[in-house]
């Protein structure tokens, strides 16, 4: 696989350890738009295969691969990451307002009261609350700040976001970076 294909997939779900005798399995939602996951919908894995998801149940975290009835089979597919791309999201997951895929959150500056606090290196939910895991400015770091830091995505905390200059605007963030 290219490089250049590889960074184009998004990681969205990793399935678990097989559940009961008839191939039902554990399913880990790795992404912020569950209702991709429904029945018939197919995802690459890292298993150089593609899957189709059977009888998915994202309530009690269990789903069925399409031809896989047995628990040996199921087996098979423990700890397989699903995948998708880009455009497929784009495709599949309407956004609200003030909505934003955690892939084009990625790689923006945040900064607060026009001074830059550093870069997101990824999206993380903790519990409901998604954060912006960000690296600090260097300048920042020379001054003795930490390395990295998280900011809950969410009001107070975050005021202006302009995806297309790569730009988040956060109020506190300065303070949670000093906390750090």
């Amino acid at each position: 696989m290219s490089k250049q294909f590889k960074e184009q997939l998004l990681h969205i779900a990793t399935i678990g350890k097989t559940v009961g005798i008839g191939g039902d399995m554990k399913f880990h939602i790795k992404c912020d738009f569950p209702e991709q996951f429904v029945d018939g919908a197919t995802f690459f894995t890292n298993l150089k295969k593609n899957i189709t998801l059977n009888d998915v149940n994202l309530d009690r975290g269990i789903i069925k691969i399409a031809g896989i009835n047995t628990i040996e089979d199921a087996k098979k597919f423990t700890n397989a990451k699903l995948f998708t791309t880009r455009e497929e999201t784009r495709k599949n997951c309407h956004l609200e307002d003030d909505e934003y895929f955690w892939f084009d959150l990625e790689d923006c500056e945040v900064y607060e009261d026009g001074k830059l606090l550093g870069v997101v290196n990824e999206v993380e939910r903790i519990a409901i609350t998604n954060y912006l895991n960000i690296t600090t400015d260097e300048k920042l770091v020379e001054s003795g700040s930490a390395k990295m830091f998280l900011i809950p995505f969410q009001e107070p905390f975050r005021v202006d976001v302009d995806i297309d200059k790569k730009i988040i605007t956060v109020s506190g963030g300065m303070d949670i970076l000093e906390a750090s």
